[in-house]
Formats: C-alpha cells, structure tokens, sequence
C-alpha cells in the first residue's frame, strides 16, 4: 500500500513519538517506512534523538501509529508533555532527555566491564600456547559462555527482530557468528576431541584440511561481542546528549518572579505568571516573561538571547523579553507572554524542530554490512552444500561452513569506528575541541560553507575601550581618569568597560560626590573638584555643552562605523570623546584565512546593522557582498538563514555562541560552538570549541576530516582481513590459530592506524 497524500480540507495533526529498541541508523529506516505506508502520513525518524515526528490526518490516532511502530519490532510512547518554566520539570526530564548516566547507559556499561572482565584470560589463552594448562579449554567455556549469553543478549535480540522482519544488520552478523562459533565449540568440547585433557592449540601458521572437532572458537565468542559492546557504548554515550540543549534553554529562565497585587509584592513561582500579572524587576535580576514596561527605565542585556553585546534601553512601553537581565533601575512590567508562547520557550522548539529534521547518517559500517552480511551467509549456506554434496562429511562440511561464519565476524569492525574516534577526540579535547560522535565526521567532509556569527565568535562578544578623542590641549589620561571615575560608580557596561580602562591606564580611580544617573543617557558628579559628565552626546546637549569640531566629527564618524561614543564633558565644557566598541579577536583574520584553505567560503551573520557588520567583515578578510555579509537579522532568522544557504545546495557548518545561535546550530550540517558562549549554544552544535579562538573551528574541521579519514581506513582493513580469509575457510583450510592471528592483526592494524591521529596539529594550539 502507498501513502496518500492528505486532501483539501482534512485535519492534519503533527504527534511526536519517543521510539525505544533501535541499535542502528537502518532501524529508523525501517520504521519510518513502516509509518509512511499509512494513509495520509508523513513521517520523519531520528535516530539520535530516538524520536518521531509524524503528520497524520484526523482519522489516526496516536494509538494506531503507535501499535504500527509495535508491529515493526519497536517500542513507541507518546513524551510527556514539556512544562516550561517549571521549577522541576529540568531534573525530572534529565534522566531520559539526554542525561549522560542513563539506565540504558549504565547497563551498556555494565556489560561492556564484566565481558571484557571475563574475554581477557580467553582471548589470552587461546592466542598465547604457554597459558594452554590441563583443561584450560573448560575454564574458556564457563567464562565466555556468560559473555555469549548475558553480555550478546542485545544483538541476539536485534538479530531475532531483523530475522522476522526479513532484515539484516550488523546485529545480524555478530550474532550468527558468534552463536555459530559458541555452537561449534560445545560441540567439539562435548561430542568431539577438543574435550579431553591436554588439548592445545599449537602455535603453527600451516594451511591444511581439519575436520575441527578438535577446534575451539570461544576467544572469537569473547573478543568480539566485547569490542562491538565498547564501540555500542561509546556512541550510545553521544547519542544520550541529544535533548541537553532544550534542558539548558529552559533552565535559562528566571525561576521566580516578585508580582504587584493591590500594590503588595508577592513573591510566586515564575511558572505561576498569568497574561496581564506586573510583576518587579529589579537591577541585576532576570525579567521573568515577556511584557511590556510600565513604569521606570533601565539598560537590558539580551546578550544571552541575541548574542549581541550592547545593551537595550527600555522605558515605559517598551517591549522586554524573558530570560534577559536588567542591568540598570527598577523596572515594573507587565507580562504579555507566558508559559509556551514566551520568545525563550520558542527557541526551545526551533532547537528541537532543528535537531529532529536533521538526517540520520548511516553509520559507514551498517552501510557496508547491507551487502556484506547476505553474502557472507550465503557464501556460508553455499560451502555446506558444496562439501555435502562432494562427500567430504557431515563433520567437515560444517567446519568449513563454520569456519566461514567467523572468520567473517567483524572483530576489527568493533575497533574500527571507537579507536579512530576515542583517539581523535582525545586529540581534539587536549587542543579544546570536543566532537560529540561518529555521525558529526561525515558532515565535515561535505562542508563548502561555514556561517560565521559575529559577535563572541569573530569579536570578543564584550565592550571595550577602543580609542579617546581629547580637545585640544586636553591630556588624554585626565579625561580618561575623571570619565572613568564617575562611570565606577555605574552598573551599566559601557560604564563598566570605561571604568576598566580608565584604572587599568591611570590606576586607582578617585572618589565621586553628588553622583546622579539620568536614565537613558548618562552619569553626572563631582570628581576631584571638577563637575563631571559623561554619557550620549544628547546628554551634553541637554546641559547646553554640545560636542563641537573635531568631537562632533569623531562622534558622527564612529557612529556610522556602528561604535558607541561616549561624551565627556567637565567646568562647563565638552573635553572629550571615548570610543567604545566590541573588538575584533586578534585570530578571527587567520581563521578566516584558514577556512578558505579548506574550502570553505565564509560569510559572517549578525543582527548588527550592515555598517558595523562590512566593519567587521573587512577587518578579518571577508570581502562584503550581499551573499558574505548578512546583516540586521532577527534572532529567530538565523535559522530560515541557514535554511536558505542549504535550499540553494551547499553544505553549511554554523560558528556561534548564543542562545538565539542554537536553532541554527542544531539545523546547520556541522554545528561549532564557542565554548565561551552559552550553554544552550553548546549542547546544540555537533562540535564545541572550548577555548574562544576562532582557529580553533578551522582546527576541528581539519581534525574531523582527518578522524573520517582514518575510520575508513579502519574500516577498508578489517572487512579486507576477513573477506581475504573467506576463500580460505570456505575451502576447510583454516585452522584456529590462522583465524586468531587474522583476527589479531587487523585489530592491530585499526589501533595503529588510528594511534596516528595523536600526531595531529592544530593551528590554535
């Protein structure tokens, strides 16, 4: 049956579903299929997020599609429902939307310890004679057979559903060949010869024809479920981080909120807000909603919001936004949004909307298994028939075809993926480069285009000193000194960046008498005698000291570079003019030389208007264009941004910091993330930087190709080792020992191979 497309007029309802039992990108395939067959729906499957989002017409219900997913060999349940805002609804979530420790995770590791516990001695005594004691094959038994039994129950399992849904996976693979390698060796030890005291397994690289029932194959049984549980492990471990970034948006807003009622303050959960409630906001706290000021004036910072650094002021009849933070006076809003309509719980969703559109990448080695396992099994089926039907015995018919089944078990392919990929991050953390797993490395190979956002990424995201403008016969220090005296006293952080400057230049700053601040505008006061103020140049003007000449060019100019100035007058006269700005990180121009290397065309983002933005862009090497420089964007735009670069065929990596960076991340092909930015930013991106140095993206795109690099290599190499041997065991002319080394020295060649990467240097460094 094929799916139909709804009709004019039907109910389409969207219902997500949490799916359980997948082990590989294959099985979301397989129910996303399943889900598309029914009439009228459109279903998309994650295999990271464990989720499904699915379109269905008014006619199926949750239910049906849940009893579809059942059918198909999985688990489906409806999520309970977010609750922003709630004080506990981020650690009751934690343990299944994304907690590191998990029960899944936990019990993995659980089994990945006690089988390796358990494989060491077996593998050991099997490769190395001299451990070969009286009944050594009996002890082998008792420890692998638990291995085999508890610790391989999970591909067994997989292996089962995928046999009755007509499917084969790596699941397929490991349990056929290490079921059939336990199975054969029972047999030996109880039926055959390999039983009886004083058994070895001579150290001797001949070929010759066995009738193997004097052969054990348990350090196959051992070795192999151990490796392919740790490779499991280490990407179940990645995976489990999926729905951080939407834990860290919630938690970003304010927890409680101060509300007037008949003029008294009462202090209620946030959660508790009501559309029309007032509510207090004072300096240094959280505006806990978005509203509308009602009363008093004050600096905002939406920097963890809009990622943009100066501050908003706001007055009376403003509009402010939840999550941000009042930096100036007292403020009473009135709220206007709550709950899931606020701008914060919106980009949760657009996090979420971004994560689960984002394709499952195949893992490389499932992609390779989809033609490698049926082969295997019927070159395994084809030499039992073939020794049968030439008389050779039903002993040794079953050797060979035994012999087929293990000699192609992938014991290097549970190598292959992890080693690469724990040695090229441990590489990448000791550089500050931390790659969240194995499906990020694709992406890097693809990327033509990496967006790059500016403030925090390219520039340092904080307002600085950048210059001083004196009248004529003005010092320099002087009107630094009295300016940043008076702006000590303030909280705003301009003021903040004057003040900085002025005592890290002059030193110890004076005292101030008589401060006052004018909203909106500026500071006055006495410092050492003088009348002191400082603020917009509209505040001069006010006190009839309007900049003039050289000041009121310097003040037009900088403006129109989008640099906030800052007047400074005293004893009745305008004497200065203080530029500050938010600067440009001395490695952004190498950066952005270095992505061009690559491959990459790099185009800077920003809400900043295009003055400010071609300011920036020229500075680091990108030439300003409308395709290079895209300006004046809306927080909740950077992601249609990204979407447009995509619908226009290229490969986008993403570079930001901010809170309203993390939908575009997540949508982005590659996400990297400032680790100096916000914690949302972070769990969103496929990448994070740790340290603030824009190279350091350059150095993990490199890293990341490199790590691709070396996985494949790894994986060329194991499936050559075995699929050389395959003729061999197919003819009944391996022995245990051929099998073990093949075995040994392809997991010796994946290690190697991937110990290279520690060689790896980074331009950041």
């Amino acid at each position: 049956m094929t799916a139909t497309l709804p009709q004019p007029g039907d109910e389409v309802r969207e219902i997500e579903l949490a799916i359980g039992g997948m082990t590989c990108a294959s099985c979301a395939n397989r129910v996303e299929r399943k889900l598309n067959r029914l009439d009228g729906v459109t279903a998309t499957v994650n295999y990271a997020t464990e989720k499904a989002r699915v379109s269905a017409p008014a006619g199926i219900g949750p239910d049906e599609l849940v009893a579809t997913v059942e059918s198909t060999g999985y688990t489906a349940t409806l999520p309970a429902p977010e609750r922003a805002g709630d004080d506990g609804s981020a650690d009751d979530r934690s343990a299944d939307d994304g907690g590191e420790d998990t029960a899944e995770l936990r019990a993995l590791r659980q089994r990945l310890v006690v089988s390796a516990l358990l494989a060491l001695p077996v593998v050991a005594m099997a490769m190395v004679p001299a451990l070969q004691f009286t009944n050594w094959q009996w002890l082998s038994l008792v420890l692998a057979a638990p291995v085999w039994a508890w610790a391989g129950a999970p591909f067994h399992r997989a292996a089962w559903t995928n046999l009755r849904h007509g499917a084969a996976t790596m699941d397929t693979l490991i349990s056929l060949g290490t079921t059939a390698a336990m199975a054969w060796s029972v047999y030996a030890l109880f039926l055959g010869t390999a039983g009886i005291p004083g058994m070895t397994h001579p150290f001797e690289l001949t070929v010759s024809p066995s009738d193997g029932a004097g052969n054990i194959y348990l350090e196959v049984v051992a070795g192999v479920i151990t490796f392919i549980l740790a490779g499991r492990y280490f990407e179940t471990r990645s995976k489990r981080r999926a729905g951080a970034a939407l834990r860290a948006l919630l938690e970003l807003g304010a927890k409680d909120v101060v509300v007037l009622r008949d003029g008294v303050e009462t202090q209620i959960p946030a959660s508790a807000l009501a559309v029309g409630d007032r509510f207090v906001v004072r300096p240094g706290e959280k505006i806990a909603t978005d509203g509308t000021v009602v009363e008093g004036r004050s600096a905002v910072d939406a920097s963890m919001l809009t990622g943009e650094s100066v501050p908003v002021e706001v007055a009376v009849g403003d509009t402010v936004v939840g999550a941000t933070v009042n930096t100036g006076g007292r403020l009473v809003v009135r709220a206007t949004r709550v709950g899931s309509d606020t701008q914060l719980a919106q980009m949760a969703k657009l996090v979420e909307d971004a994560q689960n559109g984002k394709a499952a990448v195949q893992r490389l080695a499932d992609r390779i298994s989809g033609v490698f396992v049926p082969v295997v099994i019927v070159v395994a089926t084809v030499t039992l028939g073939f020794w049968l039907g030439a008389g050779a015995g039903v002993t040794a018919a079953f050797t060979a075809a035994v012999a087929v089944l293990i000699i192609a078990c992938p014991c290097a392919l549970g190598l292959a993926t992890p080693t690469a990929l724990l040695v090229g991050t441990g590489r990448g953390a000791q550089m500050g480069i931390l790659i969240k797993g194995p499906e990020v490395l694709e992406s890097t190979r693809k990327v033509d285009t990496v967006v790059l956002d500016k403030t925090g990424t390219v520039t340092t995201g904080t307002m600085t000193l950048a210059g001083v403008r004196t009248a004529d016969g003005v010092d320099e220090a002087t009107a630094l000194r009295l300016a940043g005296a008076l702006e000590n006293a303030s909280e705003h952080p301009i003021a903040a960046a004057v003040a900085g400057a002025a005592a890290e230049r002059t030193g110890p700053l004076p005292g101030v008498d008589d401060f006052t601040n004018h909203e909106g505008l500026g500071v006055s006061g006495v410092v050492d005698g003088h009348a002191v103020l400082v603020g917009r140049p509209r505040l001069l003007e006010q006190w009839s000291v309007p900049l003039t000449g050289a000041l009121a060019d310097t003040a037009a100019a900088e403006a129109a570079r989008g640099r906030t100035t800052v007047a400074v007058a005293w004893d009745g006269e305008a004497r200065a003019v203080l530029v500050v700005a938010d600067t440009v990180k001395d490695t952004s121009a190498e950066a952005v030389a270095e992505f061009r290397r690559l491959g990459l065309t790099p185009v800077l983002l920003t809400g900043d208007n295009r003055a400010v933005a071609e300011t920036v862009a020229a500075e680091v090497g990108i030439e300003p264009g409308p395709g290079t420089v895209i300006a004046d964007v809306m927080p909740e735009e950077k992601l249609a941004v990204i979407e447009r670069l995509q619908g226009e065929g290229r490969v986008v990596a993403m570079v930001g910091d901010g809170v309203n960076d993390a939908a575009a991340l997540a949508r982005a092909d590659l996400g990297l993330a400032m680790g100096t930015g916000t914690d949302v930013a972070i769990q969103a991106s496929d990448i994070t930087l740790v340290r603030g140095d824009l190279r350091a993206a350059a150095d993990a795109v490199r890293l990341a190709r490199r790590t691709l690099g070396t996985i494949r290599g790894n994986l060329f190499w194991a499936f050559a080792y075995n699929t050389a041997a395959i003729p061999l065991a197919a003819l009944g002319l391996l022995n245990p020992m051929i099998a073990g080394a093949a075995m040994a020295v392809s997991s010796a060649s994946v290690v190697a191979n991937s110990l290279r990467l520690r060689t790896f240097r980074g331009h950041a460094a």
